[in-house]
């Protein structure tokens, strides 16, 4: 098939697309490199089957695709609230475009939304059928609403106009590629230990998170895709869960680094806990995270070295 992948040159786009080549699709990788790097996609280049167009899903495009992966979005706290109005507008805008050409070529297309749909969670773990506990005025909301919306589109566009959509909502997912500049624990964390600095933990630690490694979150994208009559939305994440401090002693531990854990105060509207269940996507995709977290931390650290080495 001929597949759109926007935001295909960012982290779990970039994965994306290397996986959707070995599968044998022709794949169009579309980003506007706010987030993402050309280092991702560099070596697919020269691949007969990839082809890159450098655009923003905020503006229209005309395309002729079977699928559409729909990834475009800044989705770390210091990208996201750097321009708070573009983020909604990439949601928002990017969410319309993409459901043109979908409508237009009967393209199936599946909507990347974020377990920040649930805010701060006052149901655990959470199920796809909780609906949020989301502030709509806080320094979030552009990402949070923004997706939130997102699913709105997906859903009025497939009752309205019989669009065939999916959509995803995805968990803490890291490994290979991360940015180093994304803000984010993981690659915060590991950084900092292989630089030997202090490791920045905020409040006290006891703040949960759960965290999927990359080729995991690869594989549930692609069933859900080809999953036939199945909108979603579906969890995909990994259901073990780990408070910040217990995660950050881990990473010192993996990479026998010295670094000291200090505290810092909580950010505003930070989620008190971040756990999927993930009942519907192993009784819909068959689908369950299968590489453990130090597996994935250990390939992780790896990249995060050869970086620091070839800087």
């Amino acid at each position: 098939m001929r597949i759109l992948v926007t935001g295909g040159a960012g982290f779990i786009g970039s994965h994306l697309c290397e996986r959707l080549l070995k599968e044998g699709h022709d794949v169009i990788c579309l980003d506007n490199f706010f987030t993402g790097s050309k280092r991702n996609i560099a070596h697919m280049l020269d691949h007969r089957g990839f082809e890159l167009i450098r655009h923003d899903v905020t503006e229209p495009i005309l395309l002729e695709v079977d699928r559409i992966y729909n990834l475009a979005c800044p989705a770390s706290p210091i990208h996201y609230q750097y321009n708070p109005v573009k983020t909604t507008k990439t949601s928002v805008m990017g969410a319309i475009n993409m459901l043109g050409i979908a409508k237009r070529v009967r393209a199936r297309i599946l909507q990347a939304s974020t377990s920040e749909v649930y805010g701060d969670p006052q149901v655990h773990p959470q199920t796809e059928a909780y609906w949020g506990n989301v502030n709509t005025l806080g320094l979030r909301s552009c990402y949070d609403e923004g997706k939130r919306v997102a699913e709105t589109l997906m859903m009025d566009y497939h009752r309205q106009n019989h669009v065939d959509v999916r959509i995803i909502r995805i968990f803490n997912t890291y490994g290979p590629k991360m940015a180093e500049n994304d803000g984010r624990v993981v690659s915060n964390f590991i950084l900092q230990a292989l630089k030997g600095e202090d490791i920045t933990v905020y409040g006290e630690g006891e703040q949960t998170r759960s965290f999927c490694f990359v080729s995991d979150l690869v594989e549930g994208m692609m069933r859900m895709m080809e999953t036939p009559g199945f909108t979603g939305p579906v969890n995909l994440g990994n259901p073990a869960e780990t408070t910040i401090l217990e995660f950050a002693k881990k990473i010192i531990d993996l990479t026998g680094s010295t670094s000291r854990i200090v505290y810092r105060p909580l950010p505003a509207d930070d989620p008190k806990q971040r756990q999927p269940d993930i009942t519907l996507a192993k009784q819909m995709l068959g689908w369950e995270p299968k590489v453990s977290v130090d597996d994935g931390l250990r390939q992780t650290i790896d990249y995060f070295r050869s970086v620091l080495t070839s800087a």
